[in-house]
């Protein structure tokens, strides 16, 4: 009697990303041993997620706003750089750990088969976890000064945070994917997440920018940078309903910010292909 094979599939084979949605027990359980490792030995232990943020946003505070006077040229600088920073912070550590996480669990990788796909995903959660408290000290702050969301700006929130986090994850996807070959990768990331803060506007004002790059093509990859919209639109949420009469948005902000879902959804599309394309070797070079 010969079987029927139909209902077989190639071990090893999985639906990629797709397949961490139906894995959601594997994805918690990877989330808590990062989680874990992470603060094992620590007395403060998450406290360290806010202790870490908060000193950078003191020091670019005082560096930037206060000794560099650029909180006497931004209505309410407290808030439109602390909007900024938590873009940026929350890019960078999905980026970061994106990168390392396949060789950070080299031992799974070579033991059990699972879609590896669910390593950069349960680091994406790592740093919502560290995400969320850091957007409600903003919103509390902002709040202080008068801000008061409406459908607009939740719409607009939730928006921009679909847009980083698929962009982050696209990002860290490809470059977790080449780190297994390549450890170089690491180094190159690192040069990216210290120029992130500023590449956006974050510590200064578009207009800065748009003083000198004018309305050329530099202007333009300027502004197509996905985090630089992100970060706009967090300032539209948290810092304009705040500042003064004069707060404008850069022009054309409606097509940057359509821009930037698309090129998040690219690269997420481009970050799979190139995991699943190199996905079958990562046990062999680790």
């Amino acid at each position: 009697m010969s079987a029927d094979t139909a209902q077989f599939t190639r071990p090893g084979r999985s639906k990629g990303l797709l397949e961490t949605f139906s894995q959601r027990y594997l994805v918690s359980l990877l989330v808590h041993k990062e989680l874990r490792i992470r603060y094992r030995g620590s007395v403060l232990g998450m406290v360290w997620s806010y202790v870490k943020p908060a000193f950078q946003f003191l020091v670019f505070y005082f560096a930037i706003g206060v000794f560099m006077k650029m909180r006497g040229n931004i209505d309410n600088y407290v808030i439109y750089m602390f909007a900024g920073v938590v873009v940026v912070n929350y890019f960078n550590e999905i980026f970061n750990n994106g990168t390392r996480c396949v060789v950070w669990n080299a031992d799974l990788v070579n033991k059990i088969y699972l879609p590896r796909e669910l390593f950069p995903v349960a680091s994406t959660w790592v740093a919502f976890i560290h995400f969320i408290p850091q957007v409600v000290i903003l919103a509390a702050g902002a709040m202080i000064f008068g801000w008061q969301p409406g459908f607009w700006e939740i719409a607009v929130l939730l928006y921009a945070f679909v847009v980083i986090t698929t962009f982050a994850l696209g990002v860290g996807l490809l470059s977790g994917a080449i780190n297994v070959f390549y450890r170089d990768a690491e180094n190159f990331v690192e040069l990216v997440l210290m120029a992130a803060t500023w590449a956006s506007p974050v510590l200064y004002s578009w207009e800065m920018v748009h003083n000198v790059l004018g309305d050329g093509p530099l202007w333009w990859l300027y502004q197509l940078n996905p985090i630089t919209a992100v970060v706009e639109m967090f300032h539209i949420v948290f810092w304009m309903p705040t500042a003064g009469v004069d707060a404008q948005l850069p022009p054309q902000m409606g097509m940057w910010a359509l821009a930037s879902g698309i090129t998040a959804i690219l690269t997420v599309v481009v970050g799979e292909l190139v995991f699943r394309k190199l996905d079958p070797k990562f046990a062999q070079e680790l």
